[in-house]
């Protein structure tokens, strides 16, 4: 029987970023494949990719798509997101025909983070103007949902015309894959609400901002009179572990000055030996996170032992 995700939240869950920041001829398909199936074989719920179509920072790094398809092809189980797909950038036919051969291709294992990207994004690269990109966000996202959910679209919007268009086959799971959001404003939270199935709060943002956007989507979830149960809220941590704990909150601001252009964000991640790590989490998971997207940017398959074995046992 096919399987269809419930969006229900039964328990505290636990992903994994996969390795994605190799440089030209660095990429070891042994490594990688050896890398997702132990995450797999941890338990972790999911493995996580970044979108950045354009290297905009000291950080190469492999497409969100591509990864997401390799790791499907060697893992049975593991479930496969992005967080998030800077949808405006996208055309959102293509990206629905790419999404959905991908769920496929996976047999229902993909998890769909979508953001607007905000109005600074290099939009003259992709052939658009940055002009009524929230409108382009929200119209996209009804496109990919339609296609995916109806036998043929008709559709007459401002940035796209349809005319008895299908995509087949659609998704392997139905209606869809579960939509994340991110974005932390509160017009972006009730977008959230209004369209999605679960809230992904960045790795940039401090646990007390989170905090602030989950009072935000709980109450806009109440309004809404959706059942909190339904709806998901998760948030990536950048993490690294050490025994020696200042080895590792300076090697993790290093890596994220690289990924951010700045060394501010060191200050949001969580950083140093066990305890400290242990600690850090649990104030994410008491500001409302239900699932904990772990990002750690050096040693990879290290941080992820240790973490499955250090630190979810205490959480």
């Amino acid at each position: 029987m096919r399987h269809t995700p419930a969006r229900v939240v039964a328990r505290m869950r636990f992903a994994i970023s996969i390795p994605q920041f190799y440089a030209d001829g660095e990429f070891d398909p042994q490594g990688f494949t050896a890398f997702v199936r132990r995450a797999e074989e941890l338990g972790f719920h999911s493995g996580w990719t970044q979108e950045q179509v354009l290297t905009m920072n000291e950080m190469p790094q492999l497409g969100a798509i591509e990864t997401m398809t390799y790791a499907a092809a060697v893992t049975e189980r593991l479930r496969l997101g992005c967080s998030v797909f800077v949808t405006p950038l996208h055309m959102p036919v293509h990206l629905a025909r790419s999404l959905a051969s991908l769920d496929q291709l996976s047999r229902g294992r993909l998890e769909i983070g979508v953001g607007s990207g905000g109005r600074n994004r290099p939009y003259a690269a992709f052939g658009l103007e940055p002009e009524g990109f929230i409108s382009r966000f929200t119209e996209g996202i009804e496109v990919m949902k339609r296609l995916w959910t109806q036998p043929s679209v008709t559709f007459d919007g401002r940035f796209t015309r349809l005319k008895d268009a299908r995509i087949v086959p659609g998704p392997w799971q139905k209606p869809t894959p579960p939509l994340w959001f991110g974005g932390g404003h509160d017009r972006a939270l009730r977008r959230a609400v209004r369209l999605g199935d679960g809230f992904f709060g960045g790795g940039s943002s401090t646990t007390a901002a989170f905090a602030d956007q989950v009072r935000t989507v709980r109450a806009e979830l109440a309004d809404a009179g959706r059942d909190p149960a339904s709806f998901g809220i998760a948030k990536r941590v950048y993490l690294a572990v050490d025994d020696d704990a200042g080895r590792a909150r300076r090697r993790l601001a290093e890596d994220l000055e690289k990924l951010y252009g700045t060394p501010a964000f060191a200050a949001v991640a969580v950083a140093g030996d066990v305890g400290d790590c242990v600690r850090g989490v649990r104030e994410i998971i008491a500001a409302g996170a239900e699932l904990i997207l772990f990002t750690p940017l050096f040693e990879a398959a290290e941080q992820m032992e240790r973490i499955a074995a250090d630190i979810i046992p205490q959480l």
